[in-house]
């Protein structure tokens, strides 16, 4: 009888191993962020969306493997971005805004959540969203209707009345209160219960003002040190981490004091906030490109002159304050503030990190390995090692000598299944 049923066990196992989708991916070189190198020959069996295996060409492989070759191409894990707006044009900014119905945001967030995966992000965190969009975005892609990549959702930002995260305006019969405008600690607990109980998976606080916003001082904090200490135990609580928008000098340190995991845009950074950064295990999400993309499309697109101004100020800045943090050692993941500019275009950041004081391997390590870290999710994205989701992408020549190649991926796989092919 024992017998009879440890063959009907094996039989059943059997059976399940050969349902099991299994793709056998190899390519000429691949990026091991972990180790900081690059591997020749790579083999890398998926079973069922993870990682069954790391290897060299030529090791023992499921026999009826689905096989992916990428002859010529570099494989690395799929790439994270940790700031990107989903919803929306960045067509339309500033008062063109009120031209275009409420639901034109959510639905621009399909194509953009396609450019996303297109560009080589597998996974994105979204740190702002009207309309719980992101977590509609992030249902439909669950489900197989959407295109795109996997999100983690901030919903609506927390922020101050009057604040960069509120909606502005002079207008008394026209003032609108944002969805997440609290004011204490008290309403900032309840803000972060509100928000998660939603659907959002990690919280995003406004320290401070902003580029965008009108009648703000990105420099100037906008939440208490109380306010954001609150945020950021509530929320850990829930088992959520929780970014802080934060430019100006005093809200950056007063973000770290509080325990926040991650801060936005960083632009004041001094020397003391950066060692105040690395003491306490805080990661920097620096967006050093878009200052490019704003000073030159932005006009058109419906920016006011008064957020140009405040970026011509805050993207230099920003960039000095970024190469000093990379002299001094912080820690930095990759985010780009997508939404700001196409969501295709995530891309042209790396080169903009190299050129202010990145190796290539620290840029990539950001927008993977990093990343993975900061979102408390090593255990499935950020490399290509056993365990983890099936998600890379391929690129032609080496990233290492020439970071541009990020610019342009050739081929996007998310959970073993290709998502983006050039060949």
């Amino acid at each position: 009888m024992k017998r009879h049923l440890l063959a009907a066990v094996a039989l059943l196992l059997g059976a399940s191993a050969a349902r099991a989708e299994t793709v056998v991916v190899t390519a000429d070189r691949m990026i091991d962020v972990l180790a900081g190198r690059a591997v020749d020959r790579p083999q890398v069996v998926i079973t069922d969306g993870r990682i069954a295996a790391v290897g060299r060409q030529g090791d023992a492989a499921p026999q009826g493997a689905k096989r992916i070759e990428l002859p010529g191409k570099t494989l690395l894990p799929g790439l994270i971005d940790m700031h990107v707006h989903l919803g929306g044009s960045e067509k339309v900014k500033g008062y063109r805004t009120l031209e275009f119905t409420d639901n034109f945001f959510l639905v621009m967030g399909v194509p953009n959540a396609g450019k996303l995966l297109d560009a080589g992000f597998t996974t994105v965190r979204s740190v702002g969203a009207g309309g719980y969009l992101d977590v509609a975005l992030r249902q439909g892609i669950e489900l197989g209707e959407l295109r795109g990549p996997r999100i983690i959702a901030a919903t609506s930002p927390i922020g101050a009345t009057g604040g960069h995260c509120d909606e502005n305006t002079n207008q008394p019969s026209r003032a609108r209160t944002a969805p997440g405008v609290a004011d204490g600690p008290d309403e900032v607990r309840k803000k972060v219960r509100e928000l998660r109980k939603l659907g959002a998976q990690v919280i995003k606080v406004c320290a401070t003002g902003g580029v965008f916003s009108r009648n703000t001082d990105p420099g100037a904090q906008q939440m208490t040190y109380e306010e954001l200490k609150m945020a950021a135990d509530e929320a850990h609580m829930l088992g959520m981490k929780v970014a802080a928008h934060a430019h100006g000098t005093d809200g950056i340190k007063a973000a770290i004091r509080a325990g926040i995991d991650t801060i936005e845009h960083a632009s004041f950074l001094d020397d003391e906030a950066i060692r105040m950064a690395k003491e306490r295990g805080t990661w920097l999400s620096m967006d050093i490109y878009n200052t490019d993309y704003t000073l030159t499309e932005g006009a058109k697109n419906g920016v006011l002159e008064e957020n140009l101004a405040k970026e011509r100020i805050v993207g230099t800045r920003q960039r000095e304050a970024f190469r000093r943090s990379v002299q001094l050692g912080a820690r930095h993941v990759f985010g780009s503030d997508v939404g700001v500019y196409p969501a295709g275009l995530g891309g042209r950041q790396f080169p903009v990190m190299v050129r202010f004081g990145m190796t290539p391997m620290q840029a990539i390590q950001a927008a993977t390995s990093n990343a993975a870290q900061a979102l408390g999710r090593e255990k499935d994205v950020g490399a290509i090692a056993v365990g983890r989701f099936g998600d890379m992408i391929a690129v032609d020549g080496d990233p290492i000598a020439d970071i541009r190649q990020l610019e342009d991926v050739d081929v996007v796989i998310k959970g073993g299944k290709i998502e983006k092919s050039e060949r």
